[in-house]
């Protein structure tokens, strides 16, 4: 189990390197820089964690929370506030016991996002994980706008060996849905993973068919638990941060995020800046293109890997 667990750590601090590299180098130059605290100091601090993707709101949070360790515990070195720091930063990050509760009961995930951000992608490696978990699972291809969308997820449910339930290309996405939960509850699945169209919160027609699929849901499955994930692109840094708030004003049941492509970017610190703006915990993070590079979202493992050495992070 230890093995385990430094191996996805190791994958984890591999995936988010680029965000530590740039991150490191902005704390590193200003713990060295001064020395004392002061106003100066935190202004500097203050700018380079906002720099850093994390967000305005969350930074505050952030500096209010080191003042006051800082003032209790009359810490004067600079280079003593990365500690307090880290603390602070974790802290903003927790997910919540209740977090993954669908894993535990006959649930529906509805899986949204726009075009790009590898959404498909993202319900092909959840049904890996939860079927490698013991976890029996149907992914429902609900996706028949984009070209080529349902051979996709055929070759992910492949992969994940799980069956999945399609139609052909400008099908009614609510009919498959409805074909999907007959599916799940005559087979007795555990999960249904419904992959939706690409959509902006600008898309009537689109919001409008997914306030379809979601009736379908309720009517013909209430007793299943409801999961709705959004898939932000990590790349896109603030971008991601707004995504969130245009499907959260349309979405308003959204219950997690999963944030991908975090080893492709410097911008890692935007899952602080989510979790804290909106309210809704980052579930899940992708940190590469195996089924294994989607991990659940440790924030304690998260902040370690974004802040220490990898062998910093493995010790602690």
């Amino acid at each position: 189990m230890e093995t385990e667990k430094k191996g996805l750590f190791h994958r984890l601090a591999s995936g988010l390197s680029k965000t530590r590299k740039s991150i490191a180098s902005g704390f590193d130059s200003l713990f060295s820089l001064y020395s004392e605290i002061d106003s100066d100091f935190y202004d500097e601090l203050e700018e380079t964690l906002i720099m850093d993707d994390i967000g305005v709101k969350a930074t505050s949070q952030i500096m209010d929370d080191l003042k006051k360790k800082v003032s209790a515990q009359k810490i004067t070195d600079p280079s003593e506030c990365r500690k307090l720091l880290i603390e602070s930063i974790r802290t903003q990050m927790q997910v919540g016991e209740t977090a993954y509760e669908f894993e535990n009961r006959t649930s529906v995930v509805l899986i949204i996002g726009v075009n790009g951000v590898g959404k498909t992608t993202s319900v092909g490696k959840l049904a890996g994980k939860l079927k490698d978990s013991g976890k029996t699972v149907i992914l429902a291809a609900a996706d028949t706008y984009r070209a080529a969308a349902g051979e996709q997820l055929a070759e992910w449910a492949r992969r994940a060996d799980v069956p999945m339930i399609g139609g052909q290309e400008g099908a009614d996405p609510a009919a498959i849905v409805y074909d999907a939960v007959a599916s799940a509850k005559a087979h007795h699945a555990d999960v249904l993973i419904c992959d939706t169209a690409g959509r902006l919160h600008n898309k009537k027609n689109l919001m409008q068919e997914l306030h379809k699929i979601s009736t379908v849901i309720e009517r013909e499955y209430p007793e299943a638990y409801r999961e709705t994930l959004v898939v932000l692109d990590g790349t896109t840094g603030q971008n991601a941060l707004e995504q969130a708030r245009q499907f959260k004003e349309t979405v308003p049941d959204i219950t997690g995020i999963i944030l991908t492509k975090l080893d492709g970017t410097a911008k890692g610190g935007i899952a602080v800046a989510i979790q804290s703006e909106m309210g809704i915990p980052v579930k899940y993070i992708g940190v590469g293109e195996s089924i294994d590079d989607l991990q659940k979202f440790d924030p304690d493992a998260f902040v370690r890997a974004l802040f220490l050495t990898e062998e910093e992070g493995e010790s602690c």
